[in-house]
């Protein structure tokens, strides 16, 4: 699949915004200090996904009912879903000027009956842009993060009506922040999530 980015002005990709605050002083300090483990981009790359992928759990693995759409807020409370968890990437690695954009599947919904828009992000390295999946790994998801092929954690299945959107978003897709903001729990966003791009 040919990645399409939506804006031909590669800073737009390292743009801070309401979402992605990579100005923020948490953001700051959490890039800081695994940069400082890092020999280069790619390394602080590595690190910045297994940091968002590992240690903030996807909150419906977790049963946590908070939700999250900000990329310093998903960092500070340390849960989210896939689009939270993406912001909070995308906001590390454009701390580090690492150019990162968001980007999307469709899916079947786990809850059963329908299809769900999953977050993802990519990032460019050597010319080219390589998407990544940091949405926590569980039993049968085994995401990693990679520039030879993508290690992503679930494969579209056309059959099931299932999609890989080749758009690169600089911004999250409106529909996205939208339903966040609009969600007084997890258990309500389950039932306003997007189901198609």
């Amino acid at each position: 699949m040919e990645l399409i980015q939506n804006t031909s002005d590669l800073s737009a990709y390292l743009a801070a915004d309401e979402v992605i605050d990579h100005h923020h002083p948490l953001v700051r300090e959490t890039a800081a200090r695994l940069a400082k483990g890092a020999a280069d981009s790619y390394a602080y790359a590595r690190a910045a996904y297994e940091f968002v992928r590992d240690t903030i759990p996807h909150s419906a693995d977790s049963g946590d009912p908070r939700v999250t759409w900000r990329a310093s807020a998903v960092l500070e409370q340390r849960t989210g879903i896939c689009y939270a968890k993406a912001h909070a990437l995308a906001a590390l690695l454009r701390a580090e000027d690492i150019p990162t954009a968001l980007c999307y599947q469709r899916l079947a919904h786990d809850g059963g009956g329908g299809h769900v828009v999953h977050g993802l992000v990519a990032v460019r390295f050597n010319g080219a842009w390589h998407r990544q999946d940091p949405r926590g790994n569980k039993a049968g998801v085994d995401a990693r993060f990679s520039l030879d092929g993508e290690r992503l954690a679930w494969v579209p299945d056309p059959e099931s009506n299932e999609v890989d959107y080749p758009v690169l978003y600089a911004e999250p897709h409106p529909a996205v922040p939208g339903v966040l903001k609009a969600a007084p729990d997890r258990s309500y966003l389950w039932k306003t999530l997007p189901t198609a791009l």
